[in-house]
């Protein structure tokens, strides 16, 4: 399977039995078949355009967040996205970025050393560019005077990509139809190669303050994922009750199968207790299971999982 691709990507380039866990935030994962890591936009649309040429099937991984990856692995290519660099125009506050930068804190910190306001408001958040796109990455600001659900929709112009139908194309912002955790790339099979936002000028000391508040606000709900990784919120939310309520409410926060735990930070986050022997991909899938069942027989609601899951499991 792999030797035609590395016929193409190079052979020094694709790896095998690459272990996924120490790629996510989780930290969980068997191996994947084949592992690549393209550094530029044409290096990332060639390994794309080879795994469908050949009919390998392939995972795009940014920084491995919401995920969970099977204790099996996964049977294939995966992309490992490291297409990085960041163009910034002060003049115009126009700022391009490649698909796997991180926007905490490579993105976020070249924007706020240019005086540059739009994507303060995501510090903490682990997530790539292209990841950013791909599920409209969305903070509740807790300022009272900024009280309000930021979406990174309304910062963003247009973006490279790699259409399902293999053409590279520039697209504008509305081209990605966002909605709320959501975008065209749920749909389409569309690969982000660099986006481009379009910031507004600011005092950085100003921003660096927005940024240390909304840190601090993360950091007292959200476990620290050096500690007590974890994959972000496990259930989609629920207009007007809120998933996690629901988990709380049903007595369920510090639940525990194998080394998976519900945190007592926030109900809807799972955490791998990696100081205790740590969790499979089976204990996380076992303790969703089961706080799914006492959620609906308790409450009458259906939780639904937000998370992916990836791989074998």
């Amino acid at each position: 399977m792999g030797e035609g691709l590395r016929g193409i990507l190079g052979a020094d380039r694709v790896r095998t039995g690459v272990p996924l866990a120490p790629y996510t935030t989780f930290r969980i994962g068997g191996p994947a078949d084949l592992f690549y890591e393209p550094t530029t936009a044409d290096e990332l649309a060639r390994a794309v355009l080879a795994a469908r040429e050949l009919g390998i099937p392939f995972f795009l991984l940014g920084v491995g967040a919401n995920i969970l990856v099977g204790d099996r692995g996964f049977r294939g290519l995966v992309i490992r996205n490291r297409v990085q660099d960041v163009t910034i125009v002060p003049a115009t506050g126009e700022t391009t970025a490649g698909s796997g930068a991180v926007v905490w804190p490579d993105l976020i910190e070249s924007a706020v050393a240019h005086g540059l306001s739009g994507l303060e408001h995501y510090a903490g958040i682990p997530s790539t560019v292209g990841g950013a796109l791909w599920q409209n990455l969305h903070f509740l600001s807790p300022a009272p005077a900024r009280e309000r659900t930021m979406f990174i929709a309304e910062v963003t112009q247009g973006a490279e990509i790699l259409t399902e139908e293999g053409e590279r194309r520039t697209v504008d912002a509305a081209y990605f139809r966002f909605g709320y955790d959501d975008s065209i790339l749920h749909h389409r099979r569309d690969i982000v190669l660099t986006a481009t936002f379009r910031l507004t000028p600011a005092d950085p000391e100003h921003l660096r303050r927005v940024i240390a508040e909304n840190l601090e606000w993360r950091s007292a709900r959200h476990p620290p994922l050096d500690a007590e990784p974890s994959a972000g919120s496990i259930f989609k939310k629920i207009e007007g009750i809120g998933a996690g309520r629901l988990i709380d409410e049903c007595g369920l926060k510090g639940a525990r199968i194998g080394g998976a735990e519900v945190t007592r930070r926030h109900a809807n986050i799972l955490i791998n207790r990696i100081d205790d022997g740590g969790a499979t991909a089976a204990d996380v899938r076992a303790l969703i299971d089961h706080i799914r069942e006492v959620v609906l027989a308790r409450t009458g609601y259906r939780l639904e999982v937000e998370i992916a899951f990836v791989g074998e499991f």
